[in-house]
């Protein structure tokens, strides 16, 4: 596992010096965790889901290796933004789904220790989605362990590392974030 760490590292080293080349080393690298997350996102979802975990995993790989901007990191910033990738696309996905609904009525997903913030089903995607994007207005770290965690699939540790902060930090935000949110899905599903 450390030897991949570290593979995933040096790519994108090569990928930040501008190896034109890097880019198609890495897939290979990341691909099994990337795949494992997409189906772990889409194990609970309706049976006739029409994204599959590899559209996820090539459709979230496509938008990071499109990134010009971003300065990667290291193994656990990639991921980070896969994280925010496989996220917008889940959600925009959701969105595309509820918009070919009629009506409304999205049913809200419960949080607790149990599911450790699984998605199952489009609206559960939507609703999580609208209570981070509050939560990072007000608690803007809080929600990024949310989105690294819920998202990106990572341990309490590397989101620490991500975030540059101790993992004592992490886990009390963690604590925190998943407290409001649950209040906040609790008291939108009874407006």
């Amino acid at each position: 596992m450390s030897d991949s760490r570290e593979d995933v590292t040096r790519v994108l080293e090569q990928i930040k010096q501008g190896d034109k080349r890097a880019a198609d080393k890495l897939l290979p690298l990341v691909y099994d965790e990337f795949r494992a997350l997409a189906r772990h996102y889409l194990a609970q979802e309706r049976a006739d889901h029409t994204l599959q975990p590899t559209a996820l995993v090539h459709e979230a790989y496509m938008k990071l290796v499109d990134q010009k901007r971003v300065d990667w990191q290291g193994r656990s910033h990639f991921f980070a933004v896969a994280a925010q990738a496989m996220r917008r696309i889940l959600v925009d996905h959701a969105r595309t789904r509820q918009r070919e609904k009629r009506g409304g009525g999205r049913a809200r997903v419960q949080l607790d220790e149990a599911v450790a913030l699984s998605p199952q089903k489009n609206e559960d995607v939507l609703a999580l989605d609208e209570a981070l994007e509050k939560l990072a207005k007000l608690a803007p770290r809080q929600a990024k362990v949310v989105e690294l965690r819920f998202f990106g699939g990572l341990s309490v540790e590397e989101v620490a590392t991500t975030l540059n902060v101790s993992k004592r930090t992490i886990e009390g935000d963690w604590t925190f974030a998943r407290t409001w949110l649950s209040r906040e899905l609790r008291d939108s599903e009874t407006q």
